[in-house]
């Protein structure tokens, strides 16, 4: 990319995963560990680098100016004598010079290194302290258990086709070899491998393989395919499938509520199959008497066909190393399937034909009984199977931090009349169809970032991130987090709590085809929605001024953008002594950004242990609040 469209997209989605942004009047131990951390991360495919830019942090939103470099060709020769010199292995880096504003920027793009390279560490660190990999838009030092994986992938062969040390022949469960023959007869009977021995098939699976003392042995793709319950138990405890129903609409941590569960462990095929059949069985139904018929016909809301795709991506795509089980959730108005392991192909590029396969041999027994689709494109068929069926579309989370990848099915008709009787309430906003639909996914699921907005209206990540400003300054939506891990929540007004809305509820259901289909038709106003906002602000800050003594409210009144840090952290200490304060609160009344205020002020009180969570078990739940710690 160019630096303007590095810039642009800054300003946009501020730093993210592939994106950095450092002023770098010099070369740093900051900017050496995001090349570090770029080249390390598996699957990232390297990262971009504009150099000669700030962060300002003090807005609503974070933006990004060019300040320039005075002496690029210095810095250029610098940064790439350092990239091969300082780490274990040398990193030949993509430096640019260009121009922004009239000032100088370098545009510097690390590639990711081969798995025979990783990890790449600063050598007068060594491992795994010297180790950086790319999480979100931070650089994090590898854990033993981030070398363990980069070290295995240095390996040629796959983790499933490991060899599992306690496993024997034994181990083998007959019924599931008999359940392959049957499956693969399905789908081709004149296949070859009908024709074999039990062994024969085992080998050419890759399911057996010589050990050291030159006798069979069961791998890891032999066990999970074909494994008795008890071998699989003693050898993989964790690698079961949990189906969980929860009440209601959100997970409830709160041991008083109790949800419904039940574990499932089986050879993959046989797993397969009873997931699909619990899944169906719990499933809303809709019925139908065609006519002629004497009897009416249940169909399940979401299509057999989708819930076949997400259960055999989860199963064949998750990471067998991971001791996590698969989670099937089902909530009163979605499904989640949850499996460890984030995807190996980039989420911009899910649906498009072709697969990477973290267990190559698993992925070949399932496309040989044709579980699952061999040109990858078991993501578009779910996506125009719940279209054709008038769903929501499937959404998609993949998850590098957590190691996870989600994906959310729901029940009910998009656009609906329902949803268009609760959209009428926005009919003053003159919603555009792209931002409705976000809307509506925002009300069911709870939350929207970038990603799931592309998910629903197939757009490209700028016009995501457009859209969830526009509903931002709007007042429906309340931004969390930054960088890559920036997500949007709803707020009071979208969820109609104490909002005025709309006088005209049936506006929209009377006319489906109302919405705007100009998508700047929500921001024709600006200058009005932001003189609300700011009006909106301003109340509720005389309303927390008011409720703090005199002389704190004084202090609190005197800082100002420009005040020292120390100072603005001795007046928020002090109005941590008062009573306990969220995150939302503090920002609002020292009028600064929530995420700048927890970086600049409540961290360094945190790490001086001057003040406390006041729910430290969740550091990141939306409720969490501060208080300071009693003398």
């Amino acid at each position: 990319m160019t630096a303007l469209e590095l810039l642009e997209r800054l300003n946009l989605l501020d730093e993210n995963e592939r994106i950095e942004a450092k002023a770098a009047s010099e070369i740093g131990r900051s900017l050496l560990e995001t090349v570090c951390a770029f080249a390390n991360e598996p699957g990232l495919g390297g990262g971009w680098l504009l150099l000669g830019v700030t962060r300002e942090d003090l807005a609503l939103f974070p933006t990004y100016e060019v300040h320039g470099i005075d002496q690029p060709d210095k810095l250029s020769a610098d940064l790439a004598t350092q990239a091969a010199n300082i780490f274990n292995r040398p990193l030949r880096l993509d430096i640019q010079t260009e121009s922004l504003n009239g000032k100088a920027v370098l545009v510097v793009f690390v590639p990711e290194a081969s798995p025979q390279d990783k990890p790449v560490y600063f050598k007068s660190n060594g491992l795994p302290r010297g180790a950086f990999r790319r999480i979100g838009s931070t650089d994090q030092h590898c854990t033993e258990d981030d070398l363990i994986a980069i070290f295995q992938q240095r390996q040629a062969e796959a983790y499933d086709s490991a060899l599992v040390p306690d496993a024997t022949m034994t181990d083998f469960s007959p019924e599931a070899i008999a359940d392959y023959r049957q499956s693969r007869r399905d789908a081709n009977p004149d296949a070859e491998e009908l024709r074999w021995s039990d062994d024969d098939i085992l080998q050419a699976l890759g399911c057996i393989r010589l050990n050291e003392r030159g006798q069979w042995q069961p791998t890891v793709a032999g066990l999970i395919l074909f494994g008795k319950p008890v071998a699989l138990r003693r050898s993989f405890p964790m690698t079961r499938v949990d189906y969980i129903r929860v009440p209601g609409r959100e997970w409830v941590p709160d041991p008083e509520r109790r949800f419904d569960s039940i574990e499932l462990r089986d050879p993959l095929f046989r797993l397969i199959r009873r997931a699909q059949a619990a899944i169906i069985d719990d499933l809303p139904k809709a019925f139908g008497l065609a006519e002629g018929d004497l009897q009416r016909k249940d169909t399940p809301v979401v299509p057999q066909r989708v819930i076949r795709e997400a259960v055999v991506n989860a199963l064949m795509h998750r990471s067998y190393r991971s001791h996590t089980p698969v989670q099937i959730i089902r909530y009163s108005n979605r499904l989640e399937i949850r499996n460890p392991g984030f995807s190996l192909k980039s989420p911009d590029h899910l649906g498009e034909p072709g697969s990477l396969h973290r267990n190559p041999k698993l992925a070949a027994a399932l496309y040989d009984t044709r579980f699952a689709e061999t040109k990858g494109s078991g993501v578009r068929v779910m996506r125009e199977m719940c279209e054709q069926a008038g769903l929501a579309p499937p959404l998609f989370e993949s998850d590098r931090g957590q190691e996870q990848f989600v994906v959310r099915l729901f029940f009910h008709h998009f656009l609906g009349p329902d949803d268009l009787a609760w959209l009428a309430r926005f009919k003053e906003l003159q919603l555009s169809e792209a931002e409705a639909r976000a809307l509506v996914v925002t009300r069911e699921v709870g939350a929207i970032d970038n990603a799931t907005w592309r998910e629903i209206n197939k757009v490209d990540t700028l016009t995501a991130s457009q859209g969830l400003k526009k509903l931002r300054d709007a007042g429906l939506l309340q931004q969390q987090g930054r960088g890559s891990a920036t997500w949007y929540k709803p707020t009071e007004k979208m969820l109609g709590v104490g909002a005025a809305l709309s006088s005209n509820p049936g506006a929209l259901s009377s006319n489906p085809q109302g919405l705007s289909r100009d998508p700047g038709a929500l921001s024709r106003d600006p200058d009005s929605l932001d003189k609300a906002e700011t009006e909106r602000k301003a109340k509720v800050r005389q309303a927390l001024l008011a409720g703090l003594p005199g002389e704190l409210a004084a202090r609190v009144g005197e800082v100002g953008r420009r005040s020292p840090p120390d100072t603005v952290r001795g007046v928020v200490l002090d109005l941590l002594r008062q009573r306990a304060w969220r995150l939302e609160e503090l920002g609002q009344l020292l009028q600064r950004n929530p995420e700048y205020v927890r970086q600049k002020y409540l961290q360094p009180l945190l790490e001086a242990a001057q003040i406390r969570m006041t729910r430290p078990e969740v550091p990141n739940d939306p409720e969490q609040a501060y208080r300071a710690v009693e003398e």
